[in-house]
């Protein structure tokens, strides 16, 4: 009877341990695949919430960007573009465009006191324009065969290259030479000085005799000199130095006589030109007689001097 229950207690403890070992290693591997899962969908969810937030960071940053750019050119636009600023020097009566026009051709006596120079741009530009529409009429009454939009562009880039090229010159030599003179006035004082130039094509194209360029040069002369003495003396009275007052005057005076020489010879030269290569592109023909003509002109010429 003892060895009855002593071997079904061994049993029992036998089989009470094999349950017991195997529950726990299979509670073990139960748990241990769980935690592994639970750490691997840790990680994607990590994963996924990095990969979100450094896409919203990119939208932020981008968005960012895109509207301080916006904001800075609408600033630059609201600046450039606002017509408020540039009101300043066209707001000018006509009467006054015609005293000032007037006075251009006045030089006044050098003094102490400072002879003022208005700040506007609305004479310069209409004297700028005078001078295109001159130039253009002096063409057509020479009769020279050239395109319109050639012809006037090169007008324009003639007249308007000049005032804008010899006034920041004299602001240069202006700064240099202690001139107290701005931008605004130089521009102003070259434009207005351009009306003596007006005055000298218009009287040259009406009166002026092909053989001769005596009239030229006395306009040139007196009306050219009168312009230029106006300038030379606002110079003058807004200058301290001898010599700086020598080198800004002098810029001033041959900048504007030698661009009313160059209104007259160069630019004629120009159209004509221009005139020769339009006519050998329309008319070939025409051209090679032109040609022929201007070598037997020179072979006549070479045959003379040969017998003299």
């Amino acid at each position: 009877m003892a060895d009855t229950s002593s071997s079904w207690s061994s049993q029992n403890a036998v089989l009470d341990m094999d349950d017991v070992a195997g529950s726990d290693h299979s509670d073990y591997e139960t748990n241990f695949s769980t935690s592994g899962r639970q750490g691997s969908g840790g990680e994607k969810m990590s994963g996924t919430y990095m990969d979100s937030m450094k896409q919203r960071l990119q939208e932020n940053v981008t968005n960012m960007m895109w509207q301080s750019g916006k904001e800075r050119a609408t600033k630059a636009w609201n600046i450039y573009g606002n017509l408020d600023i540039l009101r300043p020097y066209f707001n000018v009566e006509p009467h006054e465009v015609r005293s000032r026009l007037v006075h251009s051709l006045l030089p006044q006596r050098p003094s102490d006191e400072r002879q003022r120079v208005p700040r506007e741009l609305y004479g310069p530009m209409m004297i700028i324009f005078t001078l295109i529409a001159l130039l253009l009429f002096q063409m057509k009454t020479a009769e020279h065969r050239v395109e319109e939009g050639t012809l006037m562009g090169t007008s324009f880039g003639v007249c308007f290259t000049y005032w804008l090229g010899a006034s920041g010159l004299v602001w240069v030599l202006s700064y240099v030479c202690n001139t107290h003179l701005t931008l605004i006035q130089i521009l102003s004082m070259m434009g207005y000085g351009l009306g003596g130039h007006c005055v000298v094509i218009f009287l040259g194209t009406i009166i002026h005799t092909s053989h001769d360029h005596l009239f030229f040069y006395a306009l040139w002369a007196v009306v050219g000199g009168l312009s230029s003495l106006r300038m030379v003396s606002i110079v003058l009275s807004r200058t301290h130095g001898q010599t700086q007052r020598m080198i800004v005057c002098g810029a001033v005076a041959a900048l504007n006589l030698l661009f009313l020489l160059y209104l007259h010879f160069a630019y004629h030269q120009i159209v004509e030109d221009l005139s020769e290569v339009f006519a050998s592109h329309h008319n070939p023909v025409v051209a090679d007689a032109v040609g022929v003509n201007k070598g037997d002109d020179s072979a006549v010429k070479n045959t003379e001097v040969e017998d003299g």
